[in-house]
C-alpha cells in the first residue's frame, strides 16, 4: 500500500494499513469572517476511494467546488455537518464555537468512524484522532471536509444576501472587507453579525443596529 509522505492520502493509507477502516476527515469553514455561522464537516471516504482533483477549498475556484462537493456527497460513506450560529460564537468565542462545530459534525455522521484526521484542531472525543497542521493540503479526506463545508456556508451567506444586499455577502461571505465594513457603518448591524467582532462591537458601541 502506498505511503507516500506526498500524497494525499498519506494519512488515510498509514491507518488502513492498521486495519482502520472508517476515518473521518474533519475540517471548518468561517472562522474569521465577522457575520454568520461556523460551519464544520465532517466526511468518510471508500477506503479505495482517489480523486487528485480534491484539495484545499482555498485553493479551487467556486465552481470547482461546487463540482467537487456533488462528487463528494455522490461517493462518500457518510458526511455530517455541524452549523454553529453567531449567537453561539460570541457566547463562547470563536475557538470554542469551531470544536463546538465539529463535534456536532461528527455526531450527524450516520456511521460513525474508528479514527478522525483534524485540520489544525484538537477535540475532547472518545474517538481516537490525528491534528494536521494544513491538513487540508495534506489528507483526502480533510480536504473533502473542507469543500463540504466551505460550499455548505457559502450557501448560507448567499441567503442572506438575498435577504440584506447591501452587505454584499454573496461576494464577502460575510468576511470584513472594505467594502463589507463600510456597509457596517452606513446600514448599521444585523442579528447575524459577530458582535464579539471589532468592526461589529464598534458599531454597537454607536447603538448603529439594523432591524
Amino acid at each position: 500500500m502506498k505511503c507516500d509522505k506526498y500524497d494525499m492520502k498519506y494519512y488515510e493509507n498509514n491507518l488502513y494499513a492498521k486495519g482502520i477502516k472508517l476515518i473521518a476527515g474533519i475540517d471548518e469553514a468561517g472562522r474569521g469572517p465577522l457575520a454568520g455561522p461556523v460551519v464544520a464537516a465532517a466526511v468518510i471516504l471508500p477506503e479505495d476511494y482517489i480523486n487528485d482533483q480534491i484539495n484545499d477549498s482555498k485553493k479551487l475556484s467556486e465552481k470547482k467546488r461546487n463540482e467537487l462537493y456533488k462528487i463528494i456527497y455522490d461517493n462518500a460513506l457518510s458526511i455530517g455537518i455541524g452549523i454553529i450560529s453567531n449567537d453561539r460564537i460570541d457566547e463562547i468565542n470563536i475557538y470554542e464555537a469551531t470544536k463546538e462545530a465539529m463535534l456536532s459534525a461528527i455526531d450527524d455522521l450516520k456511521t460513525k468512524p474508528q479514527y478522525i484526521l483534524i485540520d489544525a484542531m484538537k477535540l475532547e472525543t472518545n474517538i481516537p484522532f490525528q491534528s494536521i497542521i494544513k491538513g487540508d493540503m495534506k489528507s483526502q479526506s480533510i480536504a473533502a471536509a473542507s469543500i463540504i463545508a466551505k460550499v455548505t456556508r457559502d450557501r448560507i451567506m448567499y441567503k442572506l444576501h438575498e435577504e440584506y444586499p447591501m452587505y454584499g455577502f454573496n461576494n464577502n461571505k460575510g468576511y470584513g472587507t472594505k467594502e463589507h465594513i463600510a456597509a457596517i457603518k452606513k446600514y448599521g448591524i444585523i442579528n447575524e453579525h459577530r458582535k464579539s467582532f471589532g468592526p461589529v462591537s464598534e458599531s454597537l458601541k454607536k447603538n448603529i443596529i439594523k432591524d
